[in-house]
């Protein structure tokens, strides 16, 4: 094999010296702030990570990716890369023009030469791209509910890096990698694409991919966005950090990918084949069910457990970098080392421990065995993942107005308080609205933005260990979800439909709110001229007519007991 893949590959940076004198011009032109998502894949853009990609897709280019994964100028690209912007916002340029996109800090970091300005069709991308517009997809979720309605296309010229204040020494771009490669005398490298913790059975068939390529290893785990509720990047690199001794340094390295994932199985295994190759790797590790999100809405999963490998194995030639099986290991007790499941014969003692088993001894304070991982990822993992009943967590109640919420929440936040151990904060609809909402009414997208308030606000007191109970209406699925995935990264998401009919709360109506409603003197009120998605899957469902406020505390104390997350 040539040493091809250690040749320099073509950055998307503005010469130095011309870097200032174009952040200067820069500062005068309209600006989009960049979302995390976008940053990831500018950093790729810039630093030729997604070469041959010269900016941000426009409509030709899209339409080509997603129905053939390829550029209209025929290269493989199997993954849309894409500016998405809010309408308002798109209203106000032209093609032609230039654009500043700043990072969340208002730094800028590039300029786009709008080319393109197209609204897609998202529900074929979902299709097409991820196999199913099915949004318990993550990244069709995103699609339809964050991601902006209008794209933009074009060249992008770099300014300067984004920026990362963490584990800076092991951020290494393509041209940095290919480099080392090159000082080490390194001519096959494989490498290893995790976003989980690294445990003994990775490490074994790391151990076996490199030997049988003949190469030596990239491990190489993706830093930017993975899946909601995945274990934060920084937990994972102590992790990384913690077994890199356990491979010999002559022949492995470590560097972190600031990837946004799109979880899109077959072609996001091609897709990250491509970028290894743009880092100077000639092997790359595919696993069964690569980057696969889970089961879809009927429960089943998304893509076949060899999808990946087969749609992989297709391109390899094309791509110029090799597939190596990820195999799968277990450990013979017997033998006390781990083999290959399909090669290990019948009436030996198989051990093995799943990725739910060992969420859930993580959860409970079990045992860990030695022989599963090492102690230091365990010490790693018990620090940012305590045993449930010392996580901090959020219990969400939702349900019409006068159902009964704020008066239940009262009753678990009263009864919380009195077992002591953690702090324990209310944040009621009206709270809310009094002291952090005031300046919102009620229209669709305030009572949104006012929920995604109460989201945020949950998430910190769930991150730092405490306990949030909120009790707003939240009538919209889409933005309950949104709240759950921003929780569930630092603890559990209890939600409690508090299930009173309608009939029920308009007799109640202590407020007077419905009677105002019926004569058309407020606008837009849930359950009379507003939709309210019921809850499809609450991890509790509450019947309050004819039930004592005590006993309806108390049938979400036993929940939160029942999922360990105060202790009986």
């Amino acid at each position: 094999m040539t040493a091809e893949n250690l040749l320099p590959v073509p950055e998307l940076y503005a010469p130095f010296d011309m870097a200032d004198q174009l952040k200067l011009e820069a500062a005068d032109l309209i600006s989009w702030d960049l979302t995390p998502r976008q940053i990831c894949d500018l950093e790729l853009l810039l630093n030729g990570g997604f070469y041959p990609l010269t900016g941000f897709l426009g409509e030709e280019d899209y339409t080509s990716v997603v129905q053939d994964m390829r550029l209209s100028d025929g290269h493989l690209w199997p993954m849309p890369i894409t500016l998405d912007v809010g309408k308002d916002f798109a209203q106000t340029l032209k093609t032609g023009q230039k654009i500043a996109l700043r990072d969340q800090e208002g730094v800028i970091l590039a300029t786009l030469d709008v080319a393109d300005i197209y609204t897609p069709d998202k529900s074929k991308e979902a299709e097409l791209v991820f196999g199913a517009d099915d949004q318990a997809h993550p990244a069709v979720n995103y699609l339809h509910n964050t991601a902006g309605e209008v794209y933009l296309g074009g060249k992008i010229t770099g300014i300067q890096q984004p920026v990362h204040y963490d584990f800076r020494a092991r951020r290494d771009g393509p041209n940095e990698m290919r480099s080392y490669f090159r000082k080490l005398g390194w001519r096959r490298i494989v490498a290893f694409q995790t976003r989980n913790p690294l445990h003994r059975a990775h490490q074994e068939l790391t151990f076996r991919a490199a030997k049988e390529a003949q190469a030596n290893l990239l491990i190489h785990p993706v830093v930017g966005m993975t899946k909601p509720g995945d274990i934060d990047h920084f937990t994972r690199v102590r992790c990384y950090e913690a077994v890199l001794d356990q491979y010999p340094s002559s022949t492995t390295t470590m560097s972190l990918l600031n990837l946004a994932m799109r979880m899109a199985g077959p072609r996001e295994a091609v897709w990250h084949g491509l970028i290894r190759k743009n880092h100077g790797c000639t092997h790359f590790i595919v696993g069964r069910d690569h980057a696969g999100p889970g089961k879809n809405s009927a429960g089943e999963d998304f893509y076949g457990p060899y999808d990946a490998q087969d749609l992989f194995r297709t391109h390899q030639e094309e791509m110029g970098i090799e597939m190596v099986d990820f195999k799968h290991m277990v450990y013979v007790q017997d033998r006390a080392q781990y083999e290959p499941a399909d090669e290990v014969e019948e009436g030996v003692t198989v051990l093995n421990i799943s990725g739910t088993e060992l969420r859930r001894r993580l959860a409970e304070g079990l045992d860990i065995p030695e022989w599963f991982s090492f102690p230091q990822v365990v010490k790693e993992l018990r620090k940012s993942r305590p045993p449930r009943a010392q996580q901090g967590f959020t219990v969400f109640f939702t349900g019409f107005s006068g159902s009964g919420k704020s008066t239940i929440a009262n009753a678990v936040m009263v009864k919380l308080m009195e077992m002591g151990g953690r702090p324990v904060t209310l944040l009621d609809g009206d709270l809310v609205r009094k002291n952090l909402s005031s300046e919102l009414g009620f229209s669709k997208e305030h009572r949104d933005l006012n929920i995604r308030r109460i989201g945020y606000v949950a998430s910190e007191i769930t991150k730092n260990g405490g306990i949030a109970i909120c009790a707003p209406i939240a009538p919209y699925a889409t933005t309950r979800r949104a709240v759950r995935e921003d929780i569930e990264g630092f603890g559990a998401f209890v939600e409690v439909h508090v299930a009173t009919s309608i009939e029920e709360c308009e007799r109640r109506d202590r407020k007077g709110l419905y009677k105002l409603a019926r004569e058309g003197k407020i606008k837009e009120f849930t359950g009379i001229s507003d939709p309210y998605d019921v809850p499809e899957n609450p991890e509790l469902r509450i019947e309050t007519e004819n039930a004592e406020v005590d006993n309806c505390a108390q049938q979400v104390i036993l929940k939160l007991e029942s999922m360990g997350l105060i202790k009986a």
